[in-house]
């Protein structure tokens, strides 16, 4: 089994740390990217952890993580969340379990952001504890 597990990040997740820091935090992409490289080497895993604007880029680096026999994918598609079928299907299409991270909590939020089309595809779903939420899906997947 791989040790593999990739980290796709959505729209404006680059701008973590500046971005609405009393929604988000003040913790940085770059922050997450290094708490998560020092928590998978003691589970015996390696991330490849990559954000992308682009929805498309999502798709491909989904397709992508099947091919490469990743263990899983960890994925916090932003705003594409709540809009985008085509992350729903691309997760649908391929064998890779899929677990969705949020940094705040969806449902305790406005209405449109209510309906998850990743959730609805995702192996299951983590979201409310800030960067920390990142750790405990990369414990999920370690155990999947």
């Amino acid at each position: 089994m791989s040790s593999l597990v990739y980290v796709l990040n959505g729209p404006n997740l680059n701008l973590l740390g500046s971005r609405e820091p009393e929604i988000y935090g003040t913790t940085t992409l770059d922050d997450i990217g290094a708490l998560l490289a020092e928590r998978a080497a003691a589970l015996g895993l390696t991330i490849e952890m990559r954000q992308s604007n682009h929805e498309g880029h999502l798709v491909d680096w989904l397709h992508e993580a099947q091919a490469e026999g990743a263990k899983a994918v960890l994925l916090n598609a932003g705003a594409f969340t709540h809009t985008s079928v085509a992350l729903h299907d691309a997760i649908k299409s391929v064998t890779t379990p899929v677990i969705e991270v949020h940094l705040s909590n969806p449902l305790a939020r406005e209405d449109f952001r209510h309906q998850s089309w990743v959730g609805m595809a995702a192996k299951g779903t983590i979201a409310g504890f800030g960067a920390a939420g990142y750790l405990l899906a990369l414990e999920a997947a370690a155990r999947l």
